[in-house]
């Protein structure tokens, strides 16, 4: 198996799996030893999320942070306004190590999810995509052969950042950047989709996650994120007590959240799921939605949206507290075609 470069020398295919990943490597570059059985282990070399914070909220909805209820918890139904789900997947291994540096193989993937007759199928004007890329810190990688170098495919985790700095050496910083470098493809996926929603559709798309890192989505009506993690907690000062005493079937005021170099967006928090004997962050999401002149209906409206999309459970799935069926249907799609 040869690679094809970026020149369009080669004439054998890019690898489709780890296995492959792993062999292709160690053809080229013998010096390599194969890595097993790291493909859930990567965290261990530590994450790239942001560290848990609390901040106040910029309340724009009243002038306190309080809970409102949108449904009774005894009868959440409802007829969800939801017209599709966007999710995006992402796997992370380390295939082969050179002098005890990383090389990374990573899978994202990214789909709409369309309901039809209460149904989900793949939406039909913009097919699901998958990216399979190597990341490999150039700077420390002294045998790399230049196909490798010089292929769009090949992602080169070493770059000096915004200050001039080089990552570190250490194999737990190379794989913090790797990790990076691969939740920024797998958003960039997320990000071509939605925004193609925006565009072409009518209906309004579920988002698993944020949408401000889109002027077009963050922006748009036909699009509401929903993050289930909670690193940062807009619930500083005496806002916090309040997060943590909702009830189901409640939400808090809404607020502005506007992050660095990200774009503005309405948000506020909802409970869809009783946290009674479970921890303080049991069933708790935080929704984004694009501002308008009503925003105190349209979280209304969209929170017991959201809450519709309750049943039936997203189970087996770990975070069947806060997912909803239709996100957990378009990550299965995902896995069996990436």
């Amino acid at each position: 198996m040869r690679l094809t470069s970026i020149d369009g020398a080669g004439v054998d295919r890019w690898p489709g799996s780890a296995h492959e990943a792993r062999r292709f490597i160690g053809d080229r570059v013998p010096q390599c030893s194969d890595v097993e059985g790291l493909t859930h282990e990567s965290d261990r070399y530590g994450r790239a999320d942001e560290p848990p914070a609390l901040v106040e909220p910029a309340v724009t909805e009243g002038r306190v942070f309080r809970s409102i209820a949108v449904a009774d918890p005894r009868t959440v139904r409802g007829t969800s306004g939801f017209s599709a789900f966007l999710d995006g997947t992402q796997n992370i291994e380390i295939v082969s190590q050179l002098y005890g540096i990383p090389f990374v193989w990573g899978t994202v993937a990214a789909a709409v999810r369309l309901r039809v007759n209460r149904r989900l199928v793949a939406w039909p004007k913009v097919a699901p995509s998958v990216r399979r890329r190597y990341y490999i810190p150039f700077r420390y990688v002294d045998d790399l052969l230049p196909v490798l170098l010089n292929d769009a495919r090949v992602v080169d985790t070493a770059k000096a950042d915004s200050s001039g700095a080089f990552p570190s050496k250490h194999p737990a910083a190379l794989m913090e950047r790797a990790v990076q470098k691969v939740q920024e493809d797998r958003e960039l996926l997320e990000r071509e989709l939605a925004e193609a929603w925006c565009a072409m559709e009518a209906g309004v798309l579920y988002v698993d996650g944020s949408i401000t890192s889109s002027s077009t989505v963050s922006r748009s009506t036909n699009a509401v994120g929903v993050i289930k993690t909670h690193r940062r907690l807009y619930a500083g000062g005496d806002a916090f007590r309040v997060l943590v005493g909702m009830a189901r079937g409640e939400r808090t005021s809404v607020f502005s959240v506007a992050p660095r170099s990200r774009h503005p967006v309405s948000s506020w928090y909802l409970r869809v799921r009783s946290a009674a004997g479970r921890d303080a962050l049991f069933g708790l999401v935080r929704v984004e939605a694009a501002e308008c002149e009503d925003m105190t209906n349209r979280a209304d409206e969209i929170s017991r949206w959201i809450l519709a999309e309750g049943a039936p459970l997203a189970l087996p799935d770990g975070r069947w507290d806060k997912m909803a069926y239709g996100i957990r249907d378009t990550e299965e799609f995902l896995r069996a075609i990436s």
